[in-house]
This record gives structure tokens, sequence and C-alpha cells, in this order.
């Protein structure tokens, strides 16, 4: 499972010129689901997450979660982030989990995040979405639950 993690001031999603999902300060997350993702690797990648200190303190440094600043999350799905280029120009997909698959899979992700009591919008599976955003820092993290299985170099 892999996620693009954007600190935002603002974010909204629209489909067809209709506002789905919009959320104030907070991230906007592109969410991949690759082929063998479990739901360990989805609670990785949630905990990582909500709990990530990226947040301004009261000093300026950034060591605030999500929760701490009442920050807000808009979950899109999004499987080209399981893009393979290393041969060619044209993408291939064929790591990224079927979609009759990760539809369900990426459903339980929104609900277990929602569960964690943080106002959660989304996209909509499948459809053709325009994001728009505020970036605010710029701050961007990756989060893959492969990483979990990686020993840290210090």
């Amino acid at each position: 499972m892999r996620l693009v993690i954007q600190r935002v001031k603002r974010a909204s999603v629209t489909i067809d010129n209709n506002v789905v999902g919009k959320i104030n300060q907070g991230f906007m997350v592109l969410v991949g689901l690759g082929e063998g993702d479990t739901e360990e690797d989805m609670k990785y990648c949630m905990d990582k997450m909500i709990n990530l200190r990226v947040f301004e303190d009261e000093e300026g440094k950034m060591n605030l979660a999500l929760k701490a600043v009442e920050g807000e999350i808009l979950l899109i799905s999004q499987f080209t982030l399981y893009a393979d280029t290393r041969k060619g120009n044209r993408p291939s997909f064929i790591k990224a989990m079927h979609p009759s698959t990760a539809e369900p899979m990426f459903n339980k992700f929104v609900e277990n995040v929602r569960a964690q009591g943080i106002k959660t919008e989304t996209g909509e599976f499948g459809a053709d979405m325009k994001v728009e955003l505020i970036n605010d820092g710029p701050v961007t993290i990756i989060i893959d639950s492969e990483d979990k299985k990686k020993p840290r170099r210090d």
C-alpha cells in the first residue's frame, strides 16, 4: 500500500462539476493499493498517516499530529501509484490491485480512518476526478507498507 500525503490548507475533489469531498486544514492523501496488500499493510499506513507530526507547534517546529490540530483528511484512490515505468514509455499497472479487490479494501481503509474520529472525505473509486488543493509548506510525505519490512539505516 502506498500513500502520498500532502499537508494542505484546504482541498476538494470534483466529479462532473459537483464537489463530492472537501476539507479544510489537514491531509490530501492519494491511496494506492498493490497486489498482495493486506489489512496489516492498511493498519501500518493508517497509523503512520494519522500520527505524522508535520504540523507546527507554538514554536514553529513540525511537531504536531493531525488530531492535535483538528485536521481533516481527503482520501483519493489512485491506482497509478503502482505504475511501473522501467520498460518503455507507457506505464504498466500490473502491480496495482485489481479494482474488484481494491474498491472494498479502499472503503475499509476509509472506515478505519473515520473510526479514529477524524473528519474524512473521499472522491469516488474509479471515477474521473478533479482534485484541487492549497499545499501548506509544501509538505509531501510518501508512506509505503513495504518499508515496514526493510531495516532502517540511520
